[in-house]
């Protein structure tokens, strides 16, 4: 259960150091109300939108999550859920980085054309709610990954990221948000379609979609291989699709018919099937 309406900040079994570094992000909060928090269902935003309700009352929060074709649909409902539980009110706006030519092309700066969509349809949206500030989720290890252009993006806008300023890592992230009780402290990551596409290979609806039936097809035939998955990713690299899984399926299943079939069905046709190893942000590894 989440438990935001608590006025208590120094959840047990924290540091020292991690519960200043929380009370800091609350101050950073508390400074900028009304908020705006830009939640995409992740540990992360969650626990921004946790500590607004906590540290502003729901009252002068408001949840937005956006709704394009790189946002997986089970995003979005669990997205609604965690927002009916801290009673917050909760907006669905459409973003339409699909129809910009810089953002199709898939460069490495794919990401810094996205979240210019996104934090421009933001602000546009706190503005008519008499918003004073659009919140995200960025965390310290975030603000230290040379593949973040979409960091740029949004601080170019000037919004701001509490997490981060505050110096809150991600394991940070997930204890506090244990010892909330929130039920994101342990959720993957799992971040938007268009991260599963091979730089250069041009981005469309289509393409994308086609990557969200891939891995929920892959997800039933783990079920029924009694093989559930932690971490999953079906990667589009053009001339083949790459399917990663933890350790051991990575290993125990390759070859596995059902896998191979839950590919196919989703409309990989023709395309030789890999299975490998689960890494996060494979595809900003050169020899990808």
């Amino acid at each position: 259960m989440v438990s935001a309406g608590s006025t208590d900040s120094r959840p047990d079994g924290l540091s020292h150091e991690t519960r200043e570094r929380a009370e800091r992000a609350m101050e950073i909060l508390s400074l900028a109300s009304p908020v705006l928090v830009a939640f995409s269902g992740g540990a992360d935003s969650a626990l921004v939108l946790a500590m607004a309700v906590r540290t502003l009352g729901a009252e002068r929060v408001i949840a937005a999550t956006s709704v394009a074709p790189s946002v997986a649909r089970s995003e979005l409902v669990s997205a609604e859920v965690f927002t009916a539980e801290l009673g917050v009110r909760h907006e669905w706006p459409r973003t339409r980085e699909i129809e910009r030519a810089d953002y199709r092309a898939n460069g490495r700066d794919r990401c810094y054309f996205c979240k210019s969509e996104l934090a421009d349809t933001l602000l546009g949206l706190a503005e008519q709610l008499k918003c004073r500030t659009v919140v995200t989720g960025t965390n310290a290890d975030d603000a230290v990954d040379p593949f973040r252009p979409g960091i740029r993006a949004a601080d170019e806008r000037g919004v701001i990221a509490p997490l981060r300023d505050a110096g809150l890592t991600k394991h940070e992230v997930r204890k506090i948000s244990r010892g909330w009780g929130l039920r994101t402290w342990n959720k993957p990551a799992n971040p938007c379609l268009a991260s599963r596409i091979a730089y250069g290979l041009p981005i469309d609806a289509a393409r994308l979609g086609r990557v969200e039936a891939a891995e929920e097809f892959v997800r039933l035939a783990l079920r029924s291989l009694g093989a559930e998955n932690e971490n999953l990713r079906v990667r589009d690299l053009g001339e083949r699709v790459r399917v990663e899984l933890d350790a051991p399926h990575d290993r125990d299943l390759q070859g596995a018919r059902e896998i191979h079939s839950a590919i196919t069905r989703a409309g990989f046709t023709g395309i030789p099937i890999e299975i490998s190893t689960f890494r996060s942000g494979a595809l900003n590894v050169i020899d990808s």
